[in-house]
């Protein structure tokens, strides 16, 4: 029997069904008309086996791409669920200059910790009436406000990191860089003004009293 001929009549892929004969062991004699099975074997049966076993493999498989796509989908709602938990940790978290708050407990001390930002501020420029072509002071503030901001915000994330929700003892240290350095020819090159701020503080888990 060639294992054409009984894949034609099975409507099977020949290649396959002769890969699956070879690993199953089924002894299979060469030809000039092509490669085929002993006469006393089966044909139409083995090639119902074949049949079964590809059905079983595309269940398999099936099986498999819907379990890693659930596994997947649960690990991109853990991610979400953590994600939401940490934004409502951080909104909700508690923050003071002082060492404690009104109606609450402290139950758990967890350390020093700090918050830093900073910003470059191009130098203001004479215009050609001799006036500044820029608002310092604005600038100034503008960039001190936003940098405090994200100070705070990460003071906030690295109390979360450590399981807490508040932080007291809450204060601000500032840096003022005036960079310079030697331009090309010679002379001094004035670098943009660069302003720092570290807000410090300590990471704490605070009970709401009874």
């Amino acid at each position: 029997m060639k294992i054409k001929e009984i894949a034609k009549n099975n409507d099977i892929d020949p290649d396959k069904f002769e890969k699956w004969l070879r690993d199953s062991g089924v002894e299979i004699s060469s030809g000039f008309t092509g490669n085929k099975l002993d006469e006393s074997l089966n044909g139409d049966q083995l090639a119902n086996d074949f049949k079964k076993y590809m059905a079983d493999e595309k269940a398999a498989a099936k099986k498999e791409k819907e379990e890693a796509a659930k596994a997947a989908n649960e690990a991109k709602a853990a991610v979400e669920r953590s994600a939401q938990e940490k934004q409502q940790g951080l909104a909700s978290m508690l923050i003071t200059s002082g060492f404690n708050f009104d109606g609450y407990t402290i139950t758990k001390y967890s350390g020093y910790i700090s918050g830093d930002d900073a910003v470059s501020m191009d130098r203001p420029t004479q215009g050609w009436l001799g006036g500044v072509s820029s608002d310092v002071g604005g600038d100034l503030l503008s960039g001190l406000s936003g940098i405090r901001r994200n100070a705070l915000a990460e003071l906030k994330e690295q109390a979360y990191a450590l399981g807490c929700n508040a932080v007291i003892g809450v204060d601000f240290d500032y840096i003022t860089m005036d960079p310079e350095t030697v331009n090309s020819g010679g002379g001094t090159l004035y670098l943009p003004f660069l302003f720092a701020v570290t807000a410090n503080g300590n990471a704490v888990v605070i009970e709401k009293n009874n």
